[in-house]
């Protein structure tokens, strides 16, 4: 991995791995459709005229289709399904659940042309990173402390996340990613806008706090932003199946945070699923 490769996917690891406490503490005061509309409008806001501004724009909406998809499956999905989810379980465990994400990424390689995933210590790693997953949900589910469903939540979002940069890499490659997901963002902005029409007048009405406030606004501009901007020249740089092995930082900012910030348990379960999650990815993700 180049110089530029490496501190893009820093860079991406540490964007993508607060969005999980800002959910958490907004996800407090504001309801789900709320939070989601918000981080998409101030995205959009940002990002749709600096595309402008770029000239970058109207490539954008000349596949307007394949963002549509895009948003569909990267965003419209896996943020509802997460913010949810984040109501039921901690914020270190949502990051940590996110990390399978490589894991759905080996068959889409697979099924267009990589077919090196098929080697056997790839295989051995999904094995290992599965086991690892088992052991974590088992345990801490059988300790009363996460509710099973709400994992699944997190792990069909992760399914949305391996499909999505697929996408892009093929489809959206030529595009800017100012344009490309600043368009999304506003499609999205569209989806959800009826029913945080309901929900946003009655989570004013309840007077959020500053810290809401706060957390909505680095939601839209550093973890949606900032943070697609930087991860759609990740995936410009090293590939999109690659790119998506920033879920590894993406973990250890979450759960770290969640500990220190917010009060979270590291839990059995953590402290044995997640070594053999990380293995696991290591070895599926691997070139052999």
């Amino acid at each position: 991995m180049s110089r530029k490769g490496l501190i893009l996917f820093l860079l991406a690891g540490v964007f993508w791995g607060v969005p999980y406490l800002f959910i958490k503490v907004a996800g407090a005061e504001f309801s789900t459709p709320s939070i989601v509309l918000a981080r998409v409008v101030i995205g959009a806001a940002v990002l749709i005229p600096l595309a402008a501004y770029r000239k970058t724009l109207l490539p954008a909406l000349r596949e307007w289709r394949w963002v549509l998809v895009f948003a569909l499956i990267e965003m419209v999905g896996p943020w509802f399904l997460i913010t949810e989810a984040e109501r039921h379980i901690d914020s270190g465990l949502a990051g940590l659940l996110v990390a399978t994400v490589p894991f759905f990424g080996l068959p889409i390689a697979y099924f267009t042309g990589d077919k090196s995933v098929a080697h056997p210590k790839t295989i051995m790693g999904m094995v290992a990173g599965f086991g690892g997953l088992i052991l974590l949900v088992g345990i801490d589910s059988f300790a009363g402390r996460i509710d099973p469903l709400y994992v699944g939540y997190i792990i069909l979002a992760a399914v949305g996340y391996a499909v999505a940069p697929a996408i892009a890499a093929r489809k959206l490659q030529h595009v800017g990613s100012d344009a490309s997901i600043g368009l999304a963002m506003a499609m999205v902005a569209v989806i959800y806008a009826v029913p945080a029409a309901i929900t946003l007048p009655q989570d004013i009405a309840r007077g959020p706090s500053l810290g809401g406030w706060g957390a909505l606004l680095a939601l839209g501009l550093i973890c949606s932003a900032l943070a697609f901007v930087v991860f759609f020249a990740l995936i410009k740089e090293i590939g999109g199946a690659r790119a998506t092995l920033i879920t590894y930082p993406n973990t250890a900012v979450a759960i770290l945070l969640g500990v220190l910030l917010a009060s979270e348990d590291f839990t059995l379960g953590m402290a044995v699923g997640l070594p053999l999650v990380a293995i696991g990815s290591y070895f599926a993700s691997k070139k052999h």
